[in-house]
């Protein structure tokens, strides 16, 4: 393989959607068009062009009108904070299963995503591609679809590593973040992903962590990546991200993505200068190399475009309805029983479902079932004059606000219609020829740009009213007001909290939205999630407010990606470890729902917790037994946390160490589930010695069915201190950092 050839395949084939090409550095037609990227072939040593797709909650392509005639449409599967408040690995795995063989019929060798960065702050643009403001419920879920994805023989690519939590200044801003925070909380999901599933492919993120890009870091992408955990496969840049192609290199970014020709050039030169050494680049060669042996382009896998794609949207259906949370039902508001009853369905979205996120999170589905058309399809009375006046509004709003062209839309998506409003005296109306009203709440979010607080994070004043004038109508006539928030991020539930009859938190469930959430209103499906992350009181209870998304520095400002302008930035990490129920536990912060947190219409026991030793040594197992003591069968979710010591270091009150689904539990029977806890459950990273320690004394097991709602404690002793694992010195901050501690 010539230099030239080396520097090819370590850059890929240049940016190319429909009408934009930029910086190509090869001119031959895309194997797949419209998909995100491909890398470079090499005919004469037979080494073919992979290909790269868009994203997370399904395959994201550009589609042309051939594509559409021909129905070469994908699944949009529940995104993945979705995905996560199952708290089902099984169920996630199966999904990931189904998503694999549509990415292998659609002869694409790698999908960018999971994306498993961590929820810091509610307002984080993409927090519904990722799972979960804790770790381990992260890395779990991850480790699930990847190796589903990956058992149909195509890869997936973990992403964003690491620490990228904003949109805002996302490929400029300077994550200034403690060692101990970074090992435990942002390093630590992708970890446990890592070791447990062995991805094809690691995305690194677009920030830089402690002064240098992700994607030029030596630290991050070998030291910790490879030489600590044991990486086996290849790193991928994010499209355009890093400054340095030649410093990537030598980090072990093996792909620059998408690619241009003065990336290769550098390349070329850096070799010839001697700047890089060609046995750094063999080694990214290599690192591609044994992996796209795998791929079904190398193994001349015959794709055929169409894949079953009913068989999948039953999976997808399937996986909505057993995420969603249950947080409110009073007065067995729900489930609704009885098709005959007539619904009053009020907001925008129950007639136009938010099936996912924007930007490349977006799915290219056929459709998407709205609440209305479940609702009808599953025989219930929609309201008709109300849905006519609701699709009108929309039609005329899609009509004057037509979608813009491809890379604008992409990059700025067209806003959401304003909630149309019902006035005062329909509503009443409503209440004397409905027996249920239905008030339904949607967000949406993506790529390139944070949430807001007001009139995002925070209900607007039109919804405000809205909730007022329904539920005052609808209780004067004694008739319930059920709530469906169909949101991809954290909102301000205070509002509705006391005024609504019973919330149902639905996420963004993918296509079939519609028919999932009318399975848990009709109680053809129990609600067995739990919340992943915390909802609270106030967005000014959340402890990174006061450091997000950081500060600008305008006067250093240079044109970046598609002419925009690029602000340098930074964003320090106060909080250090005291992210999401961390936080809100430790320092007495009560949240509206809290992590973990979901009702179910049943109801169930907790057995006493049984403990296989008074003493730790080595591994130590812990038991309970669950009982459906309801009268409809359902599923539990075990939650596991574990309080440790705090002699040297503070610790969090409690840090979720395991949890378990039970199976469908029929009223009456039990299951009995055994979590074991190993030497690194106990640990703590410790940064001036670059260590995990589990420290000497007594830890208390707690489990419960959510973070606050513990049905029962035993403890143990861990006689004396206990070196885990011995690490490297590696992304230290570039000054001190006043982190946030108890008692500070």
């Amino acid at each position: 393989m010539t230099l030239e050839e080396k520097a090819g395949l370590v850059v890929g084939k240049g940016f190319s959607i429909p009408g934009i090409s930029m910086g190509e550095t090869d001119k031959s037609p895309d194997k797949i068009t419209g998909i995100s990227g491909h890398s470079v072939g090499i005919a004469r040593l037979g080494i073919p062009s992979l290909g790269f797709a868009d994203g997370p909650a399904g395959i994201h392509k550009f589609m042309n009108a051939k594509d559409s005639a021909d129905k070469l449409f994908t699944t949009a599967w529940p995104v993945g904070t979705l995905l996560a408040s199952s708290w089902d690995t099984a169920l996630v795995k199966k999904l990931g299963v189904a998503f694999g063989e549509e990415i292998k019929a659609f002869g694409i060798d790698f999908i960018l995503g999971p994306g498993v960065n961590i929820h810091r702050n509610p307002l984080g643009g993409r927090n519904f591609e990722y799972y979960s403001e804790d770790p381990l419920v992260s890395g779990k879920t991850a480790a699930a679809i990847i190796n589903g994805i990956q058992s149909e023989g195509v890869g997936a690519t973990i992403k964003h590593f690491a620490a990228n939590n904003q949109e805002t200044n996302r490929m400029s801003v300077n994550t200034i973040v403690s060692e101990r925070a970074l090992r435990e909380i942002y390093l630590r999901n992708f970890e446990i992903a890592i070791k447990s599933s062995q991805p094809w492919a690691v995305m690194s993120s677009y920030n830089l962590i402690n002064g240098t890009y992700t994607s030029e870091s030596h630290d991050l992408l070998t030291t910790i990546l490879r030489n600590e955990w044991g990486y086996k496969g290849f790193v991928m840049s994010d499209w355009f991200g890093g400054k340095d192609p030649v410093a990537q290199m030598k980090a072990g970014n093996n792909l620059v993505m998408p690619g241009t020709t003065a990336q290769v050039k550098a390349i070329v030169d850096a070799v010839k200068n001697g700047q890089l050494s060609e046995a750094v680049l063999d080694e990214n060669v290599a690192d591609i190399l044994n992996v796209m042996l795998q791929t079904p382009t190398s193994k001349r896998y015959q794709y055929s475009n169409h894949p079953d794609l009913k068989k999948h949207a039953e999976i997808s259906r399937e996986a909505a309805a057993e995420s969603m949370v249950l947080l409110k039902n009073d007065a067995g508001a729900l489930p609704v029983t009885g098709t005959a009853k007539t619904i009053a369905l009020f907001g925008n979205h129950g007639y136009d479902l938010i099936a996912g996120g924007t930007g490349s999170g977006d799915v290219s589905k056929a459709y998407a079932v709205s609440m209305a058309e479940g609702l009808t399809n599953a025989g219930y009375k929609v309201d008709k004059e109300l849905q006519q006046r609701y699709q009108s509004y929309l039609n005329e709003y899609e009509a004057k606000h037509p979608k813009k062209a491809l890379l604008q839309e992409l990059l700025n998506p067209t806003p959401l219609a304003p909630e149309y409003t019902v006035d005062k005296s329909s509503i009443e109306q409503k209440a004397v020829s409905s027996d249920i009203a239905i008030l339904y709440i949607g967000r949406n979010a993506g790529e390139g740009n944070d949430r807001k607080i007001a009139d995002d994070y925070e209900l607007t004043a039109q919804e405000k009213e809205m909730i007022t004038s329904i539920t005052d109508a609808f209780h004067a006539a004694h008739k319930p007001v059920i709530a469906v928030l169909n949101i991809g991020g954290v909102i301000d539930v205070m509002p509705l909290r006391d005024k609504a009859d019973a919330i149902l938190l639905a996420w963004q469930p993918g296509q079939e939205g519609g028919h999932a959430i009318t399975d848990i209103l009709s109680g053809r499906v129990n609600p067995s999630g739990k919340l992943a992350t915390t909802f609270p009181v106030s967005y000014n209870d959340e402890p990174s407010t006061k450091n997000f998304p950081g500060k600008e520095f305008p006067e250093k400002a240079t044109t970046g990606m598609f002419g925009m302008k690029s602000i340098p930035a930074e964003v320090t990490y106060e909080e250090g470890i005291y992210v999401g129920y961390r936080y809100f536990n430790t320092f007495n912060v009560k949240p509206a729902y809290e992590f973990g947190y979901g009702l179910s219409y049943t109801s169930f026991g907790y057995s006493p917790v049984k403990l296989s030793a008074a003493t730790f040594n080595n591994k130590l197992t812990a038991s309970v037994t669950i009982t459906n003591t309801g009268k409809v069968a359902g599923k539990e979710v075990a939650e596991l946390y574990l309080s440790a010591p705090a002699k040297t270091m503070d610790k969090p009150s409690e840090e979720l160490k395991a949890f378990a689904k039970t199976g469908l539990l029929q009223p009456g029977k039990s299951q009995t589930i055994t979590f074991t806890l190993t030497p690194s459950d106990l640990a703590s990273y410790k940064s001036d010695a670059s260590l995990w320690l589990a420290e000497a004394g007594n830890y208390t097991v707690k489990i419960g069915a959510s973070s606050l709602n513990i049905k029962g404690t035993a403890s143990f002793n861990l006689r004396k201190e206990l070196v885990v694992e011995k690490d490297h010195k590696a992304l230290s901050p570039q000054a001190g950092i006043n982190e946030l501690k108890p008692g500070k």
